[in-house]
C-alpha cells in the first residue's frame, strides 16, 4: 500500500516519463516517441528520501512511496 508524501499535484502530459530525481524533486523526460520534448523539473516541493522505500508519481499526480519487499534482505 502506497502513501502520499507531498501535497503538490503534478499535471501530466502525454509523451513524458515522470520520476523523482536524486535531488528530491519531480522531473519529466520525453519518451522515445516524443522527439520535441525536453527534460525539465516539474515539482517545486523537495522530498527527503527514507531508506527501504520506493518513490514514484502515482496516478493522481502526487509523489508517493511504498515499502520495498527485500525478501529477508536488509
Amino acid at each position: 500500500m502506497a502513501e502520499r508524501v507531498t501535497r503538490e499535484r503534478i499535471d501530466r502530459e502525454d509523451g513524458y516519463l515522470y520520476y523523482l530525481g536524486k535531488d528530491g524533486y519531480a522531473w519529466r523526460t520525453p519518451m522515445k516517441t516524443n522527439s520535441r520534448g525536453r527534460k525539465a523539473r516539474v515539482g517545486s516541493e523537495k522530498v527527503k528520501r527514507a531508506e527501504g522505500f520506493l518513490y514514484f508519481i502515482d496516478k493522481s499526480g502526487y509523489v508517493a512511496r511504498a515499502k520495498m519487499n527485500r525478501r529477508g534482505r536488509r
